[in-house]
């Protein structure tokens, strides 16, 4: 399933590294086995989201961009529909990331919202 144009116009990408850090500084984050994520509750009516994928994770850039473009693909998919809106959150790459099927991706992603809370009902 691809996210629709309308869906992900509510996500907004962080890109200021002071959100960042307000995101880490919630202490509010899951780890499973295919990303880290990190959220925090803001007033807004859209859904932040950024990426980080550190060089401890990956030496070589081609493979931390490529990580990077597969988290983008699973919350531009995820997100819109199943998380709550009106919050920021963090993705971090690890290195099995870029080896994990798609599919795992997905339910990683789905699974972490699920356990921290910030889940939306999808009817």
């Amino acid at each position: 399933m691809q996210a629709l144009k309308h869906q992900t116009q509510i996500l907004r990408t962080l890109q200021a590294r002071s959100e960042f850090l307000a995101v880490h500084a919630t202490k509010k984050k899951w780890v499973s086995h295919g990303l880290i994520i990190q959220v925090k509750d803001q007033n807004h009516d859209h859904i932040g989201i950024g990426y980080t994928v550190t060089k401890r994770t990956e030496k070589s850039a081609v493979k931390r961009n490529r990580i990077k473009r597969r988290l983008r693909a699973v919350a531009a998919e995820i997100l819109p529909s199943h998380a709550k809106i009106g919050c920021d959150y963090v993705l971090i790459g690890r290195p099995l990331t870029r080896i994990r099927p798609y599919e795992e991706l997905k339910s990683d992603l789905l699974w972490c919202l699920k356990k921290m809370g910030y889940a939306r009902d999808v009817k």
